[in-house]
């Protein structure tokens, strides 16, 4: 197992401060974007292990800017907008791209609508819903994901409370040992009267979910202009109603892979899996 560490740096997006970590080896960069609700240090095992190869920066999205849920939430064209004013502040032409979840849609907004270059991108379970969702003007009790992690659990006595927890959870159940190490090491936060809290809110969560319903990707699909790789778990819940073999077929350069015994968060449960598919793709 490689030890390479990473470097937290900051810096100015438009008008606020985001928090990034900067695995600084020469090479090709690559950019991770993470979920909806977690954090940049959950691609850590995966990052160490590309690390010999590629400069890896990994953003954090979401405390950089403030949005009510109840008011529409944080733009996810918005959090484009901020990953290509962090390709352009940190001089940074044609990187390689990995986004999971939410981090994967906005990868796919910047491409295609803000023309950001890139030489490929990896998808992991991006958030395409059906189309009729980007039409409704749905509330935060409506939303499918937006309701259920506003009302997240948010406080343990202490880390083995939060670990017992967690693995109680079928959500978490699949997760590598290292990833809830990270998850609770720099997910959870000491709370206001003790214990611990997460690291990212769930009103921030809320937020963030609700934001992803204000711009529908599915029409400039077509428009993304590098090889993209659409990566989807096999028992992934999201397979109910996101399709994204036809996400793929309908990217000009894209093509789609299927993980087996994984859920939706495929990075979580499978890193090793993740980093051979990022490898073999990349060097296509």
């Amino acid at each position: 197992m490689k030890t390479a560490k990473p470097v937290v740096q900051s810096i100015i997006v438009g008008n606020t401060e985001m928090q990034y970590l900067d695995y600084g080896s020469k090479g090709p960069v690559i950019i991770m974007m993470h979920a909806t609700g977690f954090l940049p240090w959950l691609w850590h095992p995966i990052a160490r292990e590309l690390s010999d190869e590629y400069r890896v920066i990994a953003p954090y999205f979401c405390d950089h800017r403030f949005a009510e849920p109840e008011e529409g939430g944080l733009s996810w064209m918005l959090m484009a907008e901020d990953l290509c004013e962090i390709c352009k502040t940190l001089a940074i032409d044609r990187p390689y791209l990995v986004g999971h979840s939410m981090g994967a849609t906005v990868m796919a907004l910047a491409n295609s609508i803000h023309h950001t270059s890139a030489e490929k991108m990896v998808l992991i379970e991006p958030i395409f819903l059906p189309q009729e969702i980007y039409r409704m003007d749905i509330s935060v009790e409506q939303h499918p994901l937006a309701s259920k992690s506003i009302k997240r659990r948010n406080s343990w006595d202490t880390r083995d409370d939060a670990r017992t927890y967690l693995k109680s959870k079928k959500l978490f159940m699949k997760w590598d040992d290292e990833m809830l190490d990270l998850y609770i090491n720099y997910g959870m936060v000491p709370g206001e009267t003790g214990g611990l809290q997460l690291a990212c809110h769930p009103r921030r969560e809320a937020a963030l979910f609700m934001g992803g319903s204000h711009y529908d990707p599915w029409p400039v699909l077509e428009k993304i202009s590098c090889p993209v790789l659409v990566v989807e778990g096999e028992s992934s819940e999201n397979r109910a109603f996101i399709d994204l073999k036809k996400a793929a077929a309908m990217i000009p350069r894209g093509s789609y892979t299927l993980v087996p015994d994984a859920g939706h968060l495929i990075p979580m449960e499978q890193p090793a899996t993740v980093v051979n598919l990022i490898r073999e793709f990349f060097k296509k």
